[in-house]
C-alpha cells in the first residue's frame, strides 16, 4: 500500500488551531491507515490504495466539512518527496551561507510557463526561485521575516494555491519515512 505525505495549508496559523490527534482522527475517518503527523504545521503521513490526485480533493472536502474552512492539500508519495529532497536547484555554496535558507512550495500542478516567468521576474538579491515539476524552490538570503516575498505573493504570482515548508523539514520527513527500494 503506498505511503503518502499530505502538506496542509493554513493549519495552526492565523488563529486556526487543530490538535494533531484530532487531525489524525480526521484522516483515519477517510479510511487511511498508519496515520501519523510530523510537527504541528500540517504534515500528515498515511497509507492508502488511492491515487494521489483524487486524494488531494478528498482530503480538502473532508477537512472543509470537518473544520469549517478551506484547507488546501498537497499530497506526495514518499518516493516523490525523496525526489523533492534530492533536487539541487541552487549551488550548495549559496545554502552554506549563514542566514540563507531554502524553502519548498508545494503546488497541485506544475505552473504554466507564463506563471513561472512572473515568478522569475520577482528575483532579487535576497530572493531567488527555481521551479521543478510541482514544486517551487525559494532561496531566501535573509530571515524570511525580512524578505519582501511571501507565500501570499507566491500564490498571487502563480495564480494557484501553495504551501511552503523549510527544506530542513522535508529532509527530516524523508529520513523518517524513506522511500521503498
Amino acid at each position: 500500500m503506498p505511503r503518502y505525505v499530505a502538506f496542509l495549508r493554513a493549519i495552526n496559523v492565523g488563529g486556526r488551531r487543530v490538535k494533531m490527534d484530532h487531525l489524525r482522527k480526521l484522516f483515519e475517518a477517510l479510511g487511511f491507515v498508519n496515520v501519523e503527523t510530523f510537527i504541528a504545521s500540517g504534515n500528515v503521513i498515511f497509507d492508502s490504495d488511492e491515487d494521489s490526485q483524487p486524494l488531494e480533493r478528498k482530503v480538502e472536502r473532508h477537512l472543509q466539512a470537518s473544520l469549517g474552512y478551506e484547507v488546501a492539500t498537497f499530497v506526495r508519495t514518499v518516493s516523490e518527496l525523496a525526489d523533492v529532497a534530492r533536487y539541487r536547484p541552487f549551488d550548495p555554496s549559496h545554502l552554506d551561507v549563514e542566514g540563507n535558507a531554502l524553502y519548498i512550495a508545494f503546488l497541485h500542478a506544475a505552473p504554466s510557463v507564463e506563471a513561472e516567468q512572473k515568478l522569475k521576474d520577482l528575483r532579487t538579491e535576497v530572493d531567488d526561485f527555481r521551479v521543478n515539476k510541482r514544486e517551487v524552490y525559494w532561496l531566501c538570503r535573509k530571515k524570511i521575516s525580512e524578505s519582501a516575498f511571501s507565500g501570499a505573493l507566491l500564490e498571487k504570482t502563480l495564480g494557484v494555491p501553495a504551501t511552503i515548508r523549510n527544506a530542513t523539514t522535508i529532509k527530516r520527513l524523508t529520513a523518517k519515512y524513506p522511500a521503498p527500494m
